[in-house]
């Protein structure tokens, strides 16, 4: 599975690939144990925490098997991280982005592109 992910992170493709995995993996995982902490109880808050220990589990084998520089990559990554986890709230939760949100979405999305163009 590592040389899998290591060739998968080899291609510009291949790495926003795994990297909106983990961002999904990583909101996931986040929202369920919100899910347990706050909105469920008995078996379902269990449920709830179990999902959430394996979806991050899961967000950090992706993030640390393959061979990469995560770094020059975090300014991608925070990007999905920030709309995935907006779309997260929204389908899970019913929780639409107000103004400010969005606004401070656009100024992460424009520093996310600002890291990647530079190269740095």
């Amino acid at each position: 599975m590592k040389s899998l992910l290591d060739q998968l992170v080899a291609h510009r493709s291949g790495a926003l690939l795994l990297l909106a995995i983990a961002a999904f993996l990583e909101a996931y995982g986040d929202s369920c144990f919100q899910s347990a902490l706050y909105r469920s109880s008995g078996m379902s808050r269990t449920l709830a925490f179990v999902s959430g220990a394996v979806s991050l589990a899961a967000y950090g084998l992706v993030v640390n098997a393959p061979r990469w520089e995560f770094g020059k990559l975090l300014g991608v990554y925070v990007v999905l991280f920030f709309l995935l986890a907006q779309i997260v709230a929204r389908v899970k939760f019913g929780q639409t982005p107000t103004l400010p949100i969005m606004i401070g979405g656009a100024l992460i999305v424009a520093g996310g592109i600002i890291i990647s163009v530079s190269g740095q």
